[in-house]
């Protein structure tokens, strides 16, 4: 595309990465974020979202001038709120414009009419400065009447009509009342990234290989926004590609919401092994988004999903079945047992676990589906049980990266956003080390709230500080008005972040890395389950304090 002339304060549509275009306004970044190396590349903030990046310049366009083939080529609700974000933006800016136009007409007047009156009061200028009192008062009635006129035209269309109808304003320095218009920063952008954004074209290819890649990664998220609504418009869930000045890549999933309210589900069947606490809510957010899913479960079936009878029968049937259960032992019994999964695998059928597992388990599990022709993909999530129903799941994924975009429409479903981090085995290692930080902090909390009440002070005030200061979060609140009250029931067994943390533990001895916080946590756990709290919450931690 031929370079255009861009400056501060235009507005413009921006490529980032494998999303449409999206209608954005050239800004000054903060001052603590590096601007890329390499290429020339202006700092957008994208109207109707929080989002913002460093773009290259010939990823960008001229807004006005590229407007009606933008909005041809897209339909969805969120793009057509930026649209409207766009256009409200420029009546404002016009609105205020015309007001300073005016205030300078009445000024220059008033002047005009203050030298007259000092001059001496011949008959003729008496009839001049009649007849220029005259014509200024018409031009301000026609221009009231025109400005009338126009506010109520506005008022009668849709805002799509609009952005089709609004004339483009001229090329400059951007109005100075600009600055209470523009977009909200988001307190993530700083110090996001320290490296150019790769190349990326208007249409790009689904297969486009990613060069140079490591499997330590950067990664980059885009500010997220609300949950999307259940409607079913076309979007396909992208990737964007992020490089350190190191060369290494990072590659993740860009959060759907960021640029479309709306899902479309894939028209490949879906099949799901495992219904426990997560399994459960994953299922359903699949099928409120019109995925076709077929369900095997050692117990019940899931409302509104056909059931298919073996593990085998599922995969043969289905062209991606995920599995999500409780520990290494039962993905393996999943895959390698009688009418297990392995036994449905035949070239194509594709694999995904979701399972917390240790990176040899997931590696020993992609070999044998791969031997057998199929594609794998292993992606733990990392929520609970209310956040799996919410469809808020945060989903690390590694391994076949196109099985891994062809996921892309569940794992809109079931989650808020998805990394992918490379080869087999990395989702697993992130998910452990993860988990390995929650459930010591969860230990740490309930440690805090007994020596509190053993001392006489108050567990709720303890509480209440602690939900006004830094580590005030949903997290910590939940778990302590769980204490508080007592109740145990479970968002995340205790038994499995046990697990995890016995697994963390392994991976730091595997690299004799030293582990001593996670396993003095993983002794306290360890002491609940002898305490029968197994199968209650997490939370329940707290009980081993007490007994």
């Amino acid at each position: 595309m031929a370079a255009v002339s861009l400056r501060l304060g235009d507005l413009v549509w921006g490529k980032l990465g494998r999303y449409p275009p999206w209608p954005g306004k050239i800004v000054n970044p903060p001052k603590d974020l590096k601007k890329p190396r390499g290429k020339k590349c202006f700092f957008v903030k994208f109207f109707g979202t929080e989002d913002h990046a460093w773009i290259k310049v010939e990823q960008l366009k001229p807004y006005h001038a590229h407007k009606e083939e933008m909005i041809k080529i897209n339909k969805g609700k969120r793009f057509q709120q930026a649209v409207d974000a766009v256009e409200e933006f420029l009546r404002r800016a016009k609105g205020k414009d015309q007001t300073s136009s005016h205030s300078s007409a009445d000024d220059k007047n008033r002047r005009n009419s203050s030298e007259e009156r000092s001059r001496p009061n011949s008959g003729d200028e008496k009839r001049k400065l009649s007849l220029s009192e005259g014509k200024v008062k018409k031009n301000m009635g026609e221009g009231k009447k025109r400005v009338s006129s126009g506010s109520s035209e506005r008022g009668s269309k849709s805002p799509l009509k609009r952005a089709q109808e609004q004339s483009p304003r001229k090329r400059g320095r951007p109005p100075k009342d600009e600055k209470d218009l523009t977009i909200p920063e988001s307190s993530t952008v700083k110090g996001m990234m320290a490296g150019p954004m790769a190349a990326f074209k208007w249409q790009p290819t689904v297969s486009e290989p990613v060069k140079d890649a490591d499997p330590h990664f950067h990664h980059f998220l885009l500010s997220q926004t609300e949950k999307p609504a259940v409607c079913y418009q076309a979007i396909t869930k992208k990737l964007k590609i992020c490089e350190e000045e190191t060369g290494s890549t990072s590659i993740q999933a860009a959060d759907s919401t960021a640029v479309n309210g709306s899902i479309t589900p894939t028209d490949k069947k879906i099949g799901f092994l495992g219904l426990g606490l997560m399994g459960s809510g994953i299922v359903s957010n699949l099928l409120k988004m019109g995925h076709t899913v077929t369900v095997w479960n050692r117990t019940a079936e899931k409302e509104g999903a056909r059931l298919g009878r073996t593990p085998a029968e599922v995969v043969s049937t289905c062209d991606i079945t995920f599995a999500c259960v409780s520990d290494p032992k039962a993905a393996k019994d999943l895959v390698l047992g009688p009418s297990g999964v392995l036994q449905g695998i035949r070239p194509g059928k594709c694999y995904v676990d979701m399972s917390t597992v240790d990176a040899d388990t997931v590696t020993e599990l992609a070999q044998v589906i791969v031997s057998r022709g199929g594609r794998f993909l292993e992606a733990p999530v990392s929520g609970n049980q209310q956040l799996s129903n919410d469809g808020m799941l945060v989903i690390l994924a590694a391994g076949d990266r196109g099985l891994y975009e062809d996921c892309s429409s569940c794992f809109q479903a079931m989650g808020k956003t998805s990394f992918f981090l490379g080869e087999v085995g990395n989702a697993a290692k992130m998910m452990l080390i993860v988990n390995m930080v929650q459930g010591s902090f969860m230990a740490t909390i309930a440690e805090g709230l007994t020596l509190a009440q053993v001392t006489g002070q108050s567990q709720q005030t303890l509480l209440d500080i602690l939900n006004q200061g830094q580590l005030a979060s949903i997290f910590l609140d939940q778990k302590c008005q769980n204490i508080l009250q007592g109740n145990f029931k479970p968002d995340f067994y205790l038994k499995y972040i046990q697990k995890d943390l016995r697994l963390a533990i392994a991976l730091g001895d595997a690299v004799n890395h030293p582990t001593p916080m996670a396993a003095a946590a993983n002794e306290v756990y360890k002491r609940a389950k002898a305490l029968d709290q197994s199968d209650n919450d997490m939370s329940a931690v707290y009980r081993a304090y007490i007994h």
